[in-house]
């Protein structure tokens, strides 16, 4: 009989927890076609060789010019000729908002800078897409709607002029950043800790007003925030064979590159940058997607990095899209929320995803997963292998189902809600050979009471960090071969309400804190196979029982 990979690291957990004495017969062995020895296969855009150069439009490179229609009559007239290549030459391009054509690559040369203007007025107020829901934004400065084989390639860069668009608070600049923010123009509030680029953006922050188009609101009503109504740098909506090489895309209003119910998109080395402070300034967010390659590519930017998306709460689901057959590899990751992210709006499903030989250096979390009650989905077959971290600053590996809410205290009693369509499922994650030194957590799951985090098996973790392990409200997690590097004098292992759990050959220095505390009365099937752990040294709390947990 021949097994693909998946089917030998299902095996592999099920001997383990066979081992440890724990009931796997309810583990939902994947049905997935795709395996690490058979990925899906993305389909690479075509162009004839045919080249206009936009200046035969009377585009100037010149840094004033507003090359706006120059570019765009470039772009209609190479799609309407049967395609070809639209060249942006050595120089500095001002223009407006572009709308990308189908059969056109977009090819920018290496001294190519093309910046998109402070002039708001020249970006129209259109229905776009705003965490998944319906929103009123400002025309993105790169757009297209259903188009097919296009791509923006090269080695040029494109500037979204971010800076003009965003608020930014005091703490996140230095003394001296603040000062030259200040006297650039704009507004401050009455606080002194923000600095405002407009008054419409003002009154927006201030009012706290929506720019969801709920309620009869029609693009009109948003006029007296337009600053406020920040676009993504790049969406692509429900477009096919999409290559994005070469390019570095930068100081993005919004997130960065959005592709949006696409499909065989390529992406391989960009580079993203945005600064630090950037809210909402993602670098690449995939949303409701399929047929996705992501590869040797660098990002240092202000959010999540490489984040799965698809679609937020009913209106993900009712769209009803995963986002499905992603590969991600090769890439770099500096500043960023987080490295890898699933969520939090994934109420459309993400699956068959595989993630490998990246590296995250700096990012608030390595391999991020989030959700909570109200979106509903279900994330599943994610494989994730060869990841090195360094100055991770809070988790390495993390799963969270309270995003952007209060989760409880430490075994507090919980009125614990029905499973309905708004549930959320994270379920079937491999994960293996992550490296990471430095960090608050080295594994964090926590789950819901009605559904826990399942199905989670990690093998050849290397971890120096404060703490190790904590799980909570979780089922069926295994760790195998796990070398934990301690700094904190809490305990090694912390697990509440969490059943089926299966530690193998997990191995802590003997200088370092061997504590394993278990909680709860709902804690059972533990164990801790072929490790260090001292068995004297594990203990139980708030009803959890001795016989829940078996040690060697």
């Amino acid at each position: 009989m021949i097994f693909n990979r998946t089917t030998k690291i299902l095996l592999r957990a099920t001997v383990l927890c066979m081992l440890s004495n724990i009931d796997y017969a309810q583990a939902q062995a994947s049905t997935s076609p795709y395996h690490w020895d058979n990925l899906p296969q993305v389909k690479q855009p075509e162009f004839q060789k045919d080249t206009i150069d936009i200046q035969q439009f009377g585009a100037k490179g010149d840094g004033h010019t507003l090359n706006t229609q120059s570019i765009q009559e470039a772009l209609i007239t190479c799609s309407e000729k049967g395609g070809g290549v639209v060249l942006i030459p050595a120089g500095y391009w001002l223009s407006g908002p572009l709308e990308l054509q189908s059969n056109v690559n977009l090819h920018l040369d290496d001294n190519a800078f093309l910046q998109f203007t402070t002039d708001f007025d020249q970006y129209q107020i259109v229905e776009g897409n705003y965490e998944g829901k319906p929103s009123a934004r400002n025309q993105s400065p790169i757009s297209g709607r259903n188009l097919k084989n296009i791509a923006i390639t090269g080695k040029g860069t494109i500037d979204g002029n971010g800076d003009a668009w965003r608020m930014v608070g005091k703490n996140a600049l230095t003394e001296r950043e603040w000062r030259d923010k200040v006297a650039s123009g704009g507004l401050v509030s009455e606080d002194g800790k923000t600095w405002f680029p407009s008054e419409r953006t003002k009154l927006a922050h201030e009012e706290k007003r929506s720019v969801l188009l709920t309620d009869g609101k029609t693009l009109a009503d948003f006029e007296d925030i337009k600053d406020y109504l920040r676009p993504n740098l790049l969406v692509l909506t429900n477009c096919e064979k999409v290559l994005l090489e070469g390019v570095t895309f930068q100081n993005s209003p919004a997130w960065n590159l959005h592709p949006l119910m696409s499909q065989h998109i390529t992406v391989r080395s960009v580079k993203i940058k945005n600064p630090d402070y950037a809210q909402n300034g993602d670098g690449i967010d995939i949303e409701s997607c399929s047929y996705v390659l992501v590869e040797d590519c660098i990002l240092d930017v202000g959010d999540d990095a490489i984040c799965i998306k698809s679609g937020k709460d009913e209106e993900g689901r009712k769209r009803g899209i995963a986002t499905e057959k992603v590969i991600i590899r090769r890439n770099k990751v500096y500043l960023g929320h987080g490295g890898f992210v699933v969520g939090s709006e994934m109420s459309g499903g993400a699956r068959d995803i595989f993630v490998e030989d990246c590296t995250f250096m700096g990012t608030d979390k390595g391999i991020r997963f989030k959700t909570t009650r109200g979106r509903g989905g279900i994330v599943e077959n994610i494989h994730i292998r060869n990841i090195n971290m360094s100055n991770i600053v809070d988790e390495a590996i993390f799963f969270d189902m309270y995003y952007w809410t209060k989760p409880p205290q430490a075994n507090e009693v919980q009125e614990i809600p029905p499973v309905t369509v708004e549930t959320p499922q994270i379920r079937n994650i491999f994960i293996e050979n992550v490296s990471c030194n430095g960090g608050k957590v080295g594994v964090f799951v926590r789950g819901l009471p009605e559904m826990p985090v399942q199905h989670i098996h990690m093998k050849n973790l290397n971890l120096t960090v404060n703490k190790g392990v904590e799980i909570k409200d979780a089922r069926h997690i295994s760790i195998e071969n796990a070398r934990l590097h301690t700094a904190s004098e809490g305990p090694i292992v912390y697990i509440e309400s969490a059943k089926d759990i299966a530690l193998n050959k997990l191995d802590v220095d003997k200088k370092q804190p061997q504590h394993v505390e278990v909680h709860g009365a709902n804690s059972s099937n533990i164990a801790f196979e072929n490790s260090t752990i001292d068995k004297n040294k594990v203990t139980f709390d708030y009803g959890a029982h001795a016989d829940a947990v078996k040690v060697n």
